[in-house]
């Protein structure tokens, strides 16, 4: 059995629209620079939330001087998701990661828990809170097996990540605290420790929305960036221009990057989409080092799969494969502008052993940009 989530209700859209407001009066994004990524529309908060019932929540851990970590969560949906699954998969970039769950995703093309994202040494109290999680909630008391999705990305330069502060209580705060509406960009959650570029990096999100000619269909994108590369910004070689590309400097690292859509995919074509959402962070200059941890998350919430149910069949209409064009593009677009926005919503840190990671330098680079016609 399968339940249809296609239509929108009033009250999300009003709220959106209330949230859109609020996040006006935030920091400037790249848009409000003019800086364009693509040609598809935004959704009206421009985040991961545009997608309707998808809800972010964060905690960030930032004491004294050697922690500066945190913990990002994503639900698809508010209901019960391991007994209402939503069809999944997972396209490994580069493999130098710690991602738990990736096997049984893989295998069912179903994701039975929110999508949790943290450091790299707290992947294990991270999946223990999500076993809790499920756990706990109400129609699971027979429940023996669950499949813990968390990422990571290693924020040891900043962070005293063998400290392993995040503990199972932080997560389940995160869990217990995300919402619809605005998503906080930069130094928050699982990107509070990160270092993108050889910038600070961070938590980025970004939406499309396609035409009614096209679906209508909503692209939703949340990435955790703390990679290497060449930065490029619209096309044009920012990373170059600021000599910031020095190839005898760390490279490695990662970026988890969860691409959400009410799009009708099922696991296939959803392992096509992630594919697409790669090629977004090859447009920023990413370059998928040996030592980085590249995953892509993809999943719908147009339907949901029922754990349990007497019928032995479950029945669904899927976009067609002609039709899934614009909804890779959508992904592409969302990745890239998602990345560059956790650049420029990212603030210098220091952090443990004195290490210290400036923030992308903004007003130079918007002038450069400027100069090139590439920003208003």
């Amino acid at each position: 059995m399968l339940f249809c989530l296609r239509s929108y209700c009033l009250a999300t859209t009003l709220l959106l629209v209330v949230c859109h407001s609020l996040i006006a009066q935030s920091p400037k994004r790249p848009r409000d620079y003019g800086i364009q990524f693509g040609v598809l529309s935004t959704g009206p908060l421009n985040a991961i939330t545009d997608v309707a019932g998808v809800r972010v929540g964060q905690i960030t851990l930032q004491q004294g001087q050697n922690v500066r970590t945190g913990v990002t969560t994503i639900l698809p949906h508010s209901g019960n998701q391991f007994q209402q699954k939503s069809p999944a998969a997972i396209y490994i970039g580069n493999g130098f990661g710690k991602l738990s769950g990736y096997s049984q995703v893989e295998e069912l093309g179903t994701l039975e828990t929110p999508i949790v994202l943290t450091n790299t040494l707290s992947v294990p109290a991270a999946a223990d809170a999500l076993i809790d999680y499920t756990l706990a909630q109400p129609g699971n008391e027979q429940v023996r097996s669950v499949n813990p999705v968390v990422g990571e990305t290693n924020d040891g330069f900043l962070n005293d990540i063998r400290g392993r502060y995040v503990t199972k209580q932080h997560v389940l705060d995160a869990l217990q605290q995300a919402k619809i509406g605005s998503v906080e960009e930069g130094n928050v959650g699982a990107g509070t420790g990160t270092v993108c570029f050889g910038f600070k990096g961070g938590i980025g999100t970004s939406s499309r929305r396609l035409p009614a000619s096209l679906g209508g269909y909503s692209v939703g994108v949340l990435v955790q960036t703390n990679f290497g590369g060449v930065l490029e910004i619209a096309g044009m070689p920012v990373g170059v221009e600021l000599g910031k590309y020095n190839f005898k400097e760390k490279l490695d690292g990662s970026c988890m990057i969860v691409v959400l859509t009410d799009a009708p995919l099922d696991a296939r074509n959803l392992k096509r989409l992630a594919k697409r959402a790669f090629m977004g962070l090859a447009k920023t200059g990413g370059i998928a080092s040996n030592g980085s941890g590249d995953y892509v998350i993809a999943v719908s919430t147009a339907y949901r799969i029922v754990h349990e149910t007497t019928s032995s069949t479950d029945e669904v209409k899927l976009l067609r494969n002609d039709n899934a064009s614009p909804i890779f593009m959508a992904a592409i677009e969302a990745t890239e502008e998602a990345i560059i926005n956790s650049l420029f919503a990212a603030k210098t840190v220091s952090g443990v052993d004195g290490h210290r990671v400036e923030e992308l330098p903004k007003q130079q680079v918007i002038d450069w940009l400027k100069k090139a016609g590439q920003a208003k």
